[in-house]
């Protein structure tokens, strides 16, 4: 059972990722999502269902910086703002679910930021 394409290689990591990262209301889930275009952040608390902080490259807030969501300057920011709103509502523990992404390029520079921004993960 060859698995043919990229999206379902995808799809399969990111099963295989959410059966071990859970988000708690003391370490809430941080998530990305990126498309070709655009990258989205959630921070998630799973026990509640809850989205409780998002960002993402189609706000206003991100688009006012003239930064493009689809390269990894952009995902940077993206990266600060989620971290700057997480502070903002006492989250300072996440941990990391990439979405099935590999860790490298825009997902690496989104995590970066939201490091550098004071999120701890």
């Amino acid at each position: 059972m060859a698995v043919k394409t990229k999206h379902e290689r995808r799809a399969r990591r990111h099963r295989r990722v959410r059966k071990k990262v859970v988000g708690t209301p003391e370490r809430p889930r941080l998530n990305v999502f990126r498309s070709s275009k655009h990258i989205y952040a959630q921070i998630i608390d799973d026990t509640a269902q809850e989205t409780l902080v998002s960002a993402s490259s189609c706000e206003e807030a991100f688009k006012a910086t003239g930064k493009s969501g689809g390269n990894a300057d952009g995902a940077f920011v993206v990266g600060n703002l989620i971290a700057k709103r997480a502070l903002e509502k006492n989250i300072k523990h996440v941990v990391f679910d990439r979405g099935g992404s590999l860790y490298h390029g825009r997902v690496k520079a989104l995590a970066d930021g939201a490091r550098q921004g004071g999120l701890e993960f």
